[in-house]
């Protein structure tokens, strides 16, 4: 069973009249992972689809929706997916990938059939996103041996953090798909600060690793009229391609960037100073 949304892109200017429900209606996702469901949201945000799986007591085949106007998921598409939770396994057109936690699988245009198991006793959680794709690109599983692994910041400043980029560009090819997941250091729990835009792309935020009755604090807006949109553990938020996307948690915590766009270079981005920001 599919469990399907579609959002609208937005002007900045319409966004600084929205009330703090109206913030949270628009961006935030908050039901993720249901219990052998996928839940998808295509957003008009480089038309990206951000979507989670959670197959407990079945297999489940990804199937295109309404939106799609497709006869099957990847016709035109691209797909990225990382598992947060335990070990569980994905067949793609009759070949098996198994994905541990934290291990990514990039699957290109034109694969048919893919079915996403629970293959033990621990719950795998399959975090998606999927992009529209010019062509195809072989399916690659990434470990991080695989990744490109980025050590930044400081404990001193509370954000010390290490980036995986694990579905970009230097890593494999694909047509405009980029995820990877950072990880934050205890006693750190600033992500992404300084702060910036990238016009040339668009992003989506997914926190997980996150103790219960802890909290993200999710900066977005333009820089100098910021919003924030507090989050638990398993939620998303898009990110405008005019937005800042940036987290402060009363604890450490993990999350998923994914991006869909024009532009793949991971260090094009236009940096806003931290005292600029308002």
């Amino acid at each position: 069973m599919t469990n399907s949304e579609f959002r609208y892109a937005h002007h900045p200017n319409d966004v600084k009249k929205y009330t703090t429900e109206e913030l949270r209606d628009q961006f935030l996702i908050t039901d993720l992972f249901l219990v052998d469901q996928i839940k998808l949201v295509y957003t008009m945000y480089d038309r990206l689809i951000v979507g989670g799986i959670l197959p407990v007591s079945k297999p489940i085949k990804l199937e295109p929706t309404d939106d799609l106007k497709a006869n099957y998921f990847l016709e035109r598409r691209e797909l990225g997916i990382i598992n947060v939770g335990g070990a569980g396994k994905i067949t793609v057109d009759g070949t098996v990938y198994e994905l541990n936690n934290k291990e990514a699988l990039y699957i290109g245009k034109g694969n048919k059939e893919i079915i996403f198991e629970k293959v033990g006793r621990e719950q795998p959680y399959f975090y998606i996103n999927s992009a529209p794709a010019h062509c195809t690109y072989p399916t690659i599983k990434i470990t991080k041996k695989e990744a490109e692994i980025v050590e930044l910041g400081e404990l001193k400043y509370s954000n010390k953090r290490t980036i995986n980029k694990l579905l970009v560009n230097s890593v494999l090819k694909t047509c405009q798909l980029q995820m990877g997941l950072t990880e934050l250091h205890e006693g750190s729990v600033w992500n992404t600060m300084p702060a910036h835009t990238h016009e040339r792309r668009m992003e989506a935020y997914f926190y997980f690793d996150l103790a219960e009755e802890q909290t993200v604090s999710h900066f977005m807006g333009q820089p100098d009229e910021t919003r924030h949109i507090f989050m638990t553990n398993h939620q998303a938020v898009l990110s405008p391609e005019w937005s800042i996307h940036s987290g402060a948690g009363t604890s450490n915590y993990s999350f998923i960037w994914g991006m869909a766009g024009e532009n793949m270079d991971y260090s094009d981005m236009d940096g806003v100073k931290t005292e600029n920001l308002k």
